[in-house]
């Protein structure tokens, strides 16, 4: 039986497996891809963070001064090999965990695809974007163009000439129409169900997040209408253009649901200004050749990409075991036991996540260290 299984290697499970090795705790990562931080380094060439760097590095492993404000994809993929490589992180790789259960006396069972594994302790670190949401008009259609999930979408390459739908008003959406409609898409159209919260990723030459730890030390409401002051210095009314002010404050819908917000660049907002982004009503449906919008009105376009979010794939993993809420997330979040001998790090919503889970980290590791030998778990 192994002292500690951690489920993922991204940067929840890699801080978690350092924190545990640190204090001399065996530890073994799973990881379902083909290399570490396997989730990271399949997302599409252009992501950036949008956090600062400042607020998004792991704990005593600050970002490389030369990687910018905002790190891209390869930059943070290389920071997380690096990580794992200096604290001696073992990663096994190409094991996919199916289901988490009492091993009916101390300990856990997983079910996974190169067999039963034992543990005394399990942390799973699978993430909040683990499996993308699919729609359910986007499945079983007639439509003849191409359909990809953000997952799946890499560059504007394949796209140079074509009229694109991105369907999705958050950042990734915003960053990926900005993208299509910069390197030579014919016609890009934003679908967005519900007006986001726009706030530039940066201002005056600095991140707008600097004062992020300042925010969580605010009332809630109070930091809505900060923020929703600096959208109408920064980014002006975009009534005209498709997107009226947002339903909801952008830290309340964070807390929420984990949404509501898109950090962008302030090319992305002239790219919808001048048209270059055309904004309209949500998909209702697919036919042949285009979409039907929720208004009445329909776009005829040549490919999708559905920026429509992503889900922890938790429930099927853990979710007979009580220890998740309403909405499918764990109900003991900060690091602490959900479960004798069972631990959650990395499901949160905040800003600044990548960095917050060094945190969560520390409190799972230091749980663990005080009581190796866990209660036993009722089968």
């Amino acid at each position: 039986m192994d002292e500690v299984l951690v489920i993922g290697s991204g940067p929840a499970g890699l801080a978690t497996a350092a924190e545990l090795l640190r204090r001399g705790i065996p530890t073994t990562v799973l990881e379902r891809g083909d290399r570490a931080a396997a989730a990271w380094a399949g997302r599409y060439d252009g992501l950036r963070f949008n956090t600062s760097r400042w607020w998004s590095a792991l704990p005593g492993a600050p970002f490389p001064r030369a990687y910018g404000w905002f790190p891209t994809r390869d930059q943070y993929v290389d920071y997380l090999d690096a990580y794992a490589a200096r604290h001696h992180v073992p990663v096994r790789t190409g094991v996919t965990v199916g289901r988490v259960d009492p091993a009916g006396g101390q300990g856990w069972t997983l079910r996974t695809d190169a067999g039963p594994m034992a543990a005394r302790h399990v942390v799973v670190a699978t993430g909040i974007a683990n499996r993308p949401a699919l729609p359910a008009w986007a499945t079983g259609t007639t439509y003849r163009g191409s359909v990809v999930h953000s997952a799946d979408y890499r560059n504007p390459l394949p796209y140079r000439g074509r009229r694109v739908l991105v369907v999705g008003g958050g950042s990734s959406g915003m960053e990926i129409a900005a993208e299509l409609a910069r390197d030579g898409a014919r016609e890009v159209v934003l679908s967005v169900r519900t007006p986001p919260n726009l706030l530039l990723r940066a201002s005056g030459g600095l991140p707008t997040d600097l004062p992020v730890p300042v925010f969580f030390r605010l009332p809630v409401p109070v930091v809505d209408a900060m923020l929703a002051r600096m959208q109408r210095l920064t980014v002006g009314d975009l009534t005209a253009h498709g997107l009226p002010p947002a339903p909801e404050g952008a830290i309340a819908a964070l807390m929420a649901r984990g949404a509501g917000t898109a950090i962008v660049d302030r090319g992305t907002v002239e790219a919808i200004r001048d048209g270059s982004i055309r904004v309209v009503a949500a998909v209702t449906g697919l036919d042949a050749t285009g979409a039907r919008l929720a208004d009445g009105g329909r776009v005829e376009v040549d490919d999708l990409v559905l920026a429509t979010g992503f889900g922890t794939a938790l429930p099927e993993l853990v979710g007979h075991l009580g220890v998740l809420d309403d909405r499918g997330m764990p109900r003991v979040a900060d690091g602490g036991e959900a479960a004798p001998g069972l631990r959650f790090v990395g499901y949160v919503y905040r800003p600044g996540l990548t960095g917050y889970v060094g945190r969560l980290a520390r409190t799972a590791a230091r749980g663990i260290a005080r009581d190796p030998e866990p209660v036993p778990v009722p089968a």
